[in-house]
């Protein structure tokens, strides 16, 4: 062996060594101790200690409230910048269609992107009388279920001007629109009736991702009078339904995809 490859070997050996670590981490089906990465490591406390330092550093692994290591942000900015929907939609469709066959509705799931709530996935409605397909539809936050999901649990901020109104019944003034999702936050989901366009009503709930933060809404619409008097039936269905799927997203880790 060359000298210049004798010299590379500790080098090269720290990084299997921390490449291990972040593996370890990002596979593991529940955050990872320090005692755990230890172990699974084989490595000197002290050892473990640095290396695990290093990574905080540098965005690879990050520790949670509970001060156990999860992927770092790092992976998270790769899925939102190249994969930001894809794995989400596919880990919501069964529920999304399940959804559909319960309720007969039209079903959706929506993101923040900027100030708005933007559509990835729909389920058509059964009937006859639906709603249109608003996949990929930039939809002002403040006068759809989704949005105000959205806005309720903090993953699009509260605007502090006058909004925009699509309807005579779009809430516009953001004390009333702060007050609404106030309540919706209170009550488990949303809910617009007339607010996007006349004759429609959503109802919608969040959905936690791997962190425990709000990643995308879950909902259904359909025609006002076939839904106003459904709409808490609606809304407890929504809720166990998400609570399904936010269960499911939470044992993908960043990595996988889910942003």
């Amino acid at each position: 062996m060359s000298e210049a490859a004798t010299a590379a070997t500790p080098g090269t050996r720290a990084v299997d060594r921390a490449a291990d670590l972040v593996s370890t981490v990002v596979r593991a089906d529940a955050p990872m101790t320090f005692a755990d990465l230890q172990e699974a490591s084989g490595l000197a406390k002290s050892t473990t200690s640095r290396m695990l330092t290093a990574l905080e550093r540098s965005g690879l692994l990050e520790r949670d409230a509970a001060g156990s290591y999860v992927a770092g942000s790092l992976f998270w900015l790769y899925a939102a910048r190249h994969d930001p929907w894809e794995e989400l939609v596919r880990l919501a469709r069964p529920t999304m269609k399940a959804i559909g066959r319960e309720t007969h509705e039209t079903v959706h799931l929506s993101v923040a992107r900027g100030d708005r709530a933007v559509q990835v996935a729909q389920v058509d409605s059964t009937y006859l009388l639906g709603t249109r397909d608003w996949t990929e539809v930039d939809v002002p936050a403040h006068c759809s279920a989704l949005g105000k999901v959205l806005l309720a649990w903090g993953a699009l901020d509260l605007p502090e001007v006058p909004l925009t109104r699509q309807t005579p019944a779009t809430l516009t003034h953001p004390d009333r629109l702060r007050r609404d999702v106030d309540q919706a936050r209170r009550r488990g989901w949303a809910i617009t009736v007339d607010e996007l366009e006349v004759g429609l009503t959503g109802v919608a709930v969040p959905i936690h991702g791997p962190r425990g933060d709000v990643v995308a809404a879950l909902g259904i619409s359909g025609p006002t009078p076939r839904l106003e008097g459904r709409l808490e039936e609606l809304g407890r269905r929504l809720m166990e339904r998400a609570a399904e799927l936010s269960t499911l997203l939470r044992g993908r880790t960043p990595k996988e995809g889910v942003a």
